[in-house]
C-alpha cells in the first residue's frame, strides 16, 4: 500500500511512477476517487451514528407519553445507520481494491521501461577464457556425480533435481559461507516457515501480477509455499511496533523456496538455472525510511564481497521500473558470467521496498524525539540474496578444467574439508595409472 498522504497531496509523483513501470496512470485517478468516496461514506456514517447516540439520550430522558413516538423514530434512525455502515464498508472495500492496483512508488533515478531497459552500473572480474571447449554446468554436474536431473524428474516431475555427493556438499558449503558473512555483519540467523497465511503473502506483494508463480495449498489449509524467506521475515513483526533505537533489525533467513515458474516454459529448462525448488539465504532488514537507501547499498556490497571471494565475474544492474516487483521501489541485480551461455545471468537481487510492505503488514517504529514520545511511523523493509542453489551453475562453469574437474575457490575449501579440486567420478591420476 502506498502512502495515502503522498497520493492525496502529490498524485503527479504517483502518476510518473506508474508510467515508468508501464502501468495505466488512470489507476491513480481511480484510487483518488475511491478514496474520496470512502471518506465521504465514512463521514456520513459517523455523523448518523453520532445523531443516533444523541437521539438515544433524548429518548431516555423523554416523558413516558412521548417515548412511543420517539422509539419509532429511533428505529428508523437505526436502520439509516445500518445502511450507512453498509455503504461505508462497501466504499472501503472498493478503495482497497483501487489502491492495490498502484504499485510502490519508484525512487528517483530508477530507469523507466521494461526488462531490457536496465542500466549497467559496473562490471567486476575478468570473464574466464578457456583453451578447451567448456562444458555446461549440467554436464559437469553429471561427471562429478553432483546433479541428477533424470531421477529428479522421475520422482517429482520436470524442473526438479537431486543434488548428490559433492553437489549437496557444495550447496551446504555455499550456504554456510553466506551465513558466516551474515553473522559477521550483525544479522540474526533464522530458519523460517515455508508455508504462510494468505495475509502474509498478500502483505509482501506476492499475490499480484505474479500470483500464478506461487504454489497454493487451497483444499484444506489455505496456505502458500514461499518463493523466498523474505515473505516469512516480512511477516515476522506484523502488527508490531519495533525498536530501532540501536539501529536496523537485520535477519538472515535460511529456507527452501518454491516457485511454479509459470510463464517461463521453454526457458532455461536444462539444468538447475530455473527450477521449482531451491535453497536460499536471504537478508531481510527493517530500518528507518531515512536510512533505507544507504542500507540498500550496504546489502549490495555484501553480495559483491561474496561473489568476488568466489572468483566469479559479474555485473551490477539498476533494474528498470517495469521489471520491478510491485513492492520494490528500486532493485539492484547482480549477474554472474556463465561461460557456456556467453552471457551474464542473475545470481542475486536486492530490493528497497520503502514502506510499502510495512504499511500492508502494519510494522511501525517510534522515531527518537527530543520533545517526548513521537508518533509511530512505518518502517522501511529491504531484502537481498546472499547465497542460493543457482550459484552452483556459475561456480562449476567458471572454475572448470579440461579434464572435467573443478577448482574449489579458496574461500570454500574450509567448508569442504580442505578439498581444493572436485574430480569426476572414477577419476584416476597419472601416477596411480602408472602403477
Amino acid at each position: 500500500m502506498i502512502d495515502l498522504a503522498l497520493l492525496r497531496e502529490n498524485p503527479e509523483i504517483v502518476r510518473r511512477s506508474q508510467a515508468a513501470r508501464g502501468n495505466d496512470q488512470g489507476t491513480v485517478d481511480a484510487a483518488l476517487e475511491a478514496d474520496r468516496s470512502r471518506r465521504a461514506a465514512l463521514t456520513a456514517f459517523e455523523e448518523l451514528r453520532a445523531e443516533q447516540n444523541a437521539f438515544g439520550k433524548q429518548v431516555a430522558k423523554a416523558p413516558k407519553e412521548e417515548k412511543a413516538a420517539l422509539v419509532a423514530q429511533a428505529k428508523d434512525l437505526a436502520e439509516r445507520v445500518k445502511q450507512a455502515q453498509l455503504v461505508a464498508n462497501a466504499a472501503a472495500e472498493a478503495a482497497a481494491v483501487a489502491l492495490a492496483r498502484i504499485e510502490n512508488v519508484v525512487i528517483d533515478g530508477v530507469p523507466a521501461g521494461g526488462e531490457a531497459d536496465f542500466v549497467e552500473l559496473r562490471r567486476v572480474g575478468d570473464v574466464p577464457a578457456f583453451d578447451f571447449e567448456p562444458r555446461d554446468h549440467l554436464e559437469l554436474g553429471e561427471l562429478l556425480g553432483a546433479i541428477d536431473m533424470e531421477r529428479g524428474a522421475k520422482v517429482s516431475g520436470a524442473r526438479f533435481y537431486f543434488l548428490r555427493g559433492i553437489g549437496a556438499r557444495l550447496e551446504i558449503a555455499l550456504m554456510n559461507l553466506a551465513l558466516d558473512k551474515a553473522l559477521q555483519h550483525d544479522f540474526v540467523p533464522m530458519i523460517t516457515p515455508t508455508l504462510v497465511r494468505p495475509e502474509i503473502m498478500q502483505g509482501t506483494g506476492f499475490l499480484g501480477e505474479h500470483a500464478d508463480e506461487v504454489y497454493h495449498l487451497d483444499k484444506d489449509d489455505d496456505l502458500y509455499l514461499v518463493g523466498t524467506s523474505e515473505v516469512a521475515l516480512a511477516g515476522y513483526h506484523k502488527d508490531e511496533i519495533v525498536d530501532l533505537t540501536d539501529g536496523a533489525l537485520r535477519y538472515a533467513g535460511w529456507s527452501t523456496c518454491y516457485r511454479r515458474e509459470a510463464g517461463s516454459h521453454g526457458k532455461d529448462t536444462r539444468g538447475i538455472i530455473r527450477v521449482h525448488q531451491f535453497n536460499k539465504l536471504e537478508m531481510f532488514v527493517y530500518t528507518d525510511p531515512e536510512d533505507a537507501e544507504a542500507e540498500h547499498l550496504r546489502l549490495v556490497a555484501l553480495q559483491e564481497e561474496m561473489l568476488t571471494s568466489l572468483g566469479l565475474s559479474y555485473r551490477v544492474i539498476d533494474v528498470a521500473a517495469g521489471d520491478l516487483g510491485s513492492s520494490a521501489a528500486r532493485k539492484y541485480d547482480i549477474e554472474a558470467w556463465v561461460p557456456t551461455q556467453g552471457a551474464f545471468r542473475e545470481l542475486t537481487s536486492t530490493s528497497n521496498c520503502t514502506t510499502f510492505q510495512a504499511r500492508r503488514l502494519d510494522v511501525r517504529h517510534r522515531p527518537a524525539s527530543e520533545g517526548g514520545a513521537a508518533k509511530t511511523q512505518h518502517v522501511a523493509t529491504l531484502n537481498g540474496t546472499l547465497a542460493t542453489t543457482r550459484w552452483i551453475v556459475a561456480l562449476l562453469e567458471t572454475h572448470q578444467q579440461a579434464d572435467g574437474s573443478v577448482r574449489v575457490p579458496e574461500v570454500l575449501r574450509p567448508y569442504l574439508g580442505g578439498l581444493d579440486v572436485i574430480r569426476p567420478l572414477g577419476w584416476v591420476d597419472d601416477a596411480e595409472a602408472a602403477r
